[in-house]
């Protein structure tokens, strides 16, 4: 995790960062209105986020990929495509990554560089991924707290139990969580007010 990279939600014991991937509602389980529900929340909490915004998606929602910015939301990149980029060319990697830089500018208003998130987490350890980004002024950025809000079947208990049983082992904890899943909400809402209860920042 790159310092800088995560608005975290209290004490200077611990430090929680909420990273959002803001991907294309076209998977199964995915509920129209989740992000902006989850905008709704962090919004009355108080509570900034990051988001690693899918070109693809910001071409879809415009407005919300805008919202997420004029709110005080730290914005990165999330390709354009959501592909593995280790499956792609040079080529192919350079163009993902160069339309997603100038949709997600244009939908938001603001630069996402330096901050970039692989799909899946593919590229994290390839020279030649890490290099292609890096030429184009990014980053990557990680997570090491999955909430796993991505498994359709899990609840927001589930989701929500996962965040606090990884992050309450560390200190600072970046925790990796999807704009589309329908647990998403609730989970947060619930890290929110335990972490908040137990003085976390």
């Amino acid at each position: 995790m790159e310092a800088g990279a995560a608005r975290s939600v209290g004490s200077r014991a611990r430090r929680i960062a909420l990273t959002v991937d803001v991907e294309h509602p076209d998977r199964p389980g995915s509920r129209p209105g989740a992000t902006e529900r989850l905008l709704d929340l962090l919004g009355r909490a108080g509570v900034p986020a990051t988001f690693f915004i899918q070109g693809r998606w910001a071409e879809a929602f415009p407005a919300t990929a805008r919202r997420i910015a004029t709110e005080g939301h730290l914005v990165g990149s999330h390709s354009f495509y959501h592909a593995r980029l280790t499956l792609l060319s040079d080529e192919g990697v350079a163009a993902d990554i160069t339309r997603a830089d100038a949709v997600v500018r244009e939908a938001t208003g603001v630069d996402p560089r330096p901050w970039f998130r692989c799909p899946f987490g593919d590229g994290t350890a390839d020279r030649r991924v890490l290099d292609a980004i890096a030429r184009r002024g990014y980053v990557h950025v990680g997570w090491d707290v999955d909430a796993i809000d991505w498994a359709t079947r899990r609840t927001a208990a589930q989701v929500a139990a996962t965040i606090w049983n990884e992050a309450s082992l560390r200190p600072t904890s970046v925790v990796l969580l999807h704009g589309w899943p329908p647990a998403t909400l609730g989970a947060v809402a619930s890290t929110i007010r335990r972490f908040g209860q137990q003085g976390a920042a």
